[in-house]
């Protein structure tokens, strides 16, 4: 019988757990993940809402809906000074990604601060 209720507290642990993790996925904060293909490399931004569209928060998810959609479009970010001068991870222009089988999806962490795209 504990380990029934073991488990069921371990369930209702880990539900809220993954409901806690979509809601802070769609908060707004921008996801930066890395997309390496055989010839270069360039950084993208998904928000909290794109994130939770796609089905998850993390680069396995980024990766799934692109490689079950063909084609995703996402912010490339760059490094840019921001008003105060002080370096940044800005959005540059909103790119169209298609997939491809040496398409690789990293997540990407920057000790800048990230600004949200539009």
């Amino acid at each position: 019988m504990a380990s029934g209720l073991t488990r069921a507290i371990f369930g209702s642990l880990a539900l809220f757990v993954a409901a806690s993790s979509m809601a802070a996925a769609g908060e707004g904060r921008t996801s930066l993940f890395k997309i390496v293909t055989v010839k270069d490399e360039i950084v993208i931004g998904l928000n909290g809402d794109e994130m939770v569209a796609i089905g998850g928060n993390d680069a396995s998810a980024v990766a799934h809906a692109l490689a079950q959609k063909g084609d995703l479009t996402a912010w490339q970010y760059n490094v840019h000074r921001g008003p105060n001068g002080e370096l940044q991870m800005t959005p540059s222009a909103k790119i169209g990604l298609l997939s491809h089988a040496s398409l690789r999806v990293e997540p990407y962490s920057t000790t800048y601060a990230v600004a949200p795209h539009p």
